[in-house]
């Protein structure tokens, strides 16, 4: 099966990746150089991407790279459990070598595991255990233990960190984590996770432990020179052509959002015989709208009349200043203090953001998907 030139909606890598230079230099200095980093973006920006990619760079005897995904994770327990497993899983190769490491270093807890048909990658480990603190330290020093035995440095990649937002007494968590972390000498950390909003108040907000935890990296959308080359270049691997101009109009359209670019790259590459044209790409963008008309639907349905007008604002170019009395009245927005309820129940719905003190739709197509409903 042949590869597709163009991917969307997981994670990228090899030729599929694109650009970030800088980033991925920054980050793999962070990585080799033991430097926390705390990694924001929006979603669908390529964030899991460059840190996979990172990761795959950094990785060599005297640096081990562990990654894991606590999207599941609904409890500091179910924390403990991934992190363990994660740590025994990718520090080690063999398979005596991770259960002599549980022996050493988890001698407190007295796990249970569960091995599958492949012991090194099947297995699974519940810690049984009333969160001590004594406990609780012994599975967050696990990686330092385990760094400081075998004599090399290592990097725990931890994606959709903002989970532990949403558990029960986080911030008595999240204290037991940094008090652990910040003073270990041979592991670092690099954390991210798909919400902008909770990831921005976790390492921001002063009152919070992680505040300053690390090096903040906020990536940027990638340029529209960079996406240019980029879409001409799998174009032309493929034995087909398209112009600049045309590549520079499919990043206009879905101002520069790297999912939406590579997935309205895709539809035009395969509407295209040899060379793409204007009623391919204007094809294609009406497919990608209709492709996610369903989901802008269920996005907005359960929005309040509230809500929607204060869209129907953004829409009509109103971007700051939502509370002059001329922008209330026309938008029936009600009060000042209605306002700044509504402003923070979307950005929890991760439907606008402030981007350089101006409040945007974060969607670029929910925007365009807007603007036509909500001039019917």
């Amino acid at each position: 099966m042949e590869s597709k030139p163009f991917i969307f909606g997981i994670a990228t890598s090899g030729d599929n990746f694109t650009d970030r230079k800088k980033d991925t230099e920054r980050l793999l200095l962070n990585f080799q150089h033991g430097v926390n980093t705390v990694l924001i973006s929006p979603r669908r920006w390529g964030k899991t991407s460059l840190v996979q990619k990172v990761c795959h760079l950094a990785q060599s005897d005297k640096l081990k790279v562990v990654y894991l995904d606590i999207f599941s994770c609904r409890s500091d327990k179910d924390f403990y459990d991934a992190f363990a497993a994660a740590v025994l899983k990718q520090t080690s190769s063999k398979l005596d070598e991770w259960l002599e490491n549980i022996k050493l270093f988890l001698s407190r807890v007295s796990p249970k595991i569960s091995i599958g048909t492949d012991p090194m990658t099947d297995f699974s480990i519940s810690l049984e255990m009333n969160p001590k603190r004594e406990d609780v330290e012994e599975i967050l020093q696990l990686p330092e233990k385990i760094a400081q035995k075998k004599g090399f440095n290592i990097v725990i990649c931890i994606d959709e960190f903002q989970q532990i937002a949403e558990f029960k007494d986080s911030k008595t968590f999240q204290k037991r984590l940094r008090t652990v972390w910040q003073l270990q000498k041979s592991v670092s950390y690099c954390l991210f996770g798909s919400k902008k909003h909770l990831m921005n108040e976790l390492f921001e907000k002063k009152s919070l432990p992680f505040y300053k935890f690390g090096d903040a990296i906020y990536l940027s959308k990638i340029g529209t020179a960079d996406w240019v080359e980029y879409i001409c270049s799998r174009f032309m691997v493929t034995g087909k052509v398209i112009t600049k101009e045309l590549a520079e109009r499919i990043c206009r359209m879905v101002d520069n959002h790297s999912s939406y670019v590579q997935q309205l790259a895709w539809l035009v590459w395969i509407r295209t015989d040899q060379l793409a044209t204007i009623n391919d790409l204007e094809a294609a963008y009406q497919d990608i709208i209709e492709q996610n008309t369903p989901l802008f639907e269920k996005q907005t349905e359960s929005l309040t009349t509230y809500q929607m007008n204060f869209l129907r604002a953004i829409i009509d170019g109103v971007h700051s200043e939502f509370t002059t009395q001329e922008t209330l009245n026309k938008y029936q927005l009600g009060s000042s203090a209605n306002v700044a309820i509504v402003k923070k129940a979307l950005v929890k719905k991760e439907l606008i953001e402030v981007e350089k003190r101006q409040i945007v739709i974060s969607d670029p197509l929910l925007a365009v998907w807007l603007k036509k409903e909500l001039r019917m």
